[in-house]
């Protein structure tokens, strides 16, 4: 049974990638709340930092959150630009802990970045497991020790490909939904 509210994922890039409904349709099938697209109008330039030529996250969720419908859905932004907080070179995407919004990059999971030939597949493999990691914290969960549940924490690419896109068990009962109390 699907919990109350929406997961809405908002492709921020002014053309979608190809495997934009693919995605919504994965985590709608992984995730206990429907999710769907969101066409959420957001300007990605007052996000731009020149001095390091990339995208302030944070900036960009509080925008994306300034579009979220409804009181009671989750929001997820997906970009292609690659995105930083200032205490680290990059993130794969970040989220509010137990809150609303959460955003991710797909710069840096792209095959090319490390110089190695296309790979559509692993690509989305890998968009869908950062998706699950911070919709992961949206729903309360925090990095877990185990390397093969999503929420395990991941600083480089060969370590999201390690991790599998489910959370264990102990995640999972510590998931918030609407509705229910975790544990």
């Amino acid at each position: 049974m699907r919990s109350p509210g929406s997961i809405y994922v908002s492709f921020l890039d002014p053309v979608p990638p190809p495997w934009a409904r693919t995605l919504v349709e994965e985590l709608g099938g992984l995730l206990p709340q429907e999710a769907r697209i969101l066409d959420a109008p957001v300007d990605l330039r007052p996000a731009y930092s020149p001095e390091r030529n990339q995208y302030h996250a944070t900036l960009l969720l509080a925008s994306l959150l300034r579009t979220l419908p409804d009181p009671g859905a989750r929001i997820l932004g997906v970009t292609g630009v690659d995105l930083y907080i200032p205490v680290l070179t990059f993130v794969f995407g970040q989220a509010q802990l137990a809150g609303p919004g959460a955003i991710l990059s797909t710069y840096r999971l792209h095959n090319e970045f490390y110089g190695l030939p296309p790979d559509p597949d692993m690509l989305l493999d890998r968009v869908i497991k950062e998706a699950m990691h911070e919709l992961g914290h949206c729903f309360g969960m925090v990095h877990c020790p185990d390397f093969r549940c999503v929420m395990n924490a991941s600083t480089y690419v060969e370590e999201v490909d390690l991790k599998g896109d489910w959370y264990c068990r102990e995640c999972e009962a510590r998931m918030e939904l609407p509705g229910r109390t975790p544990g």
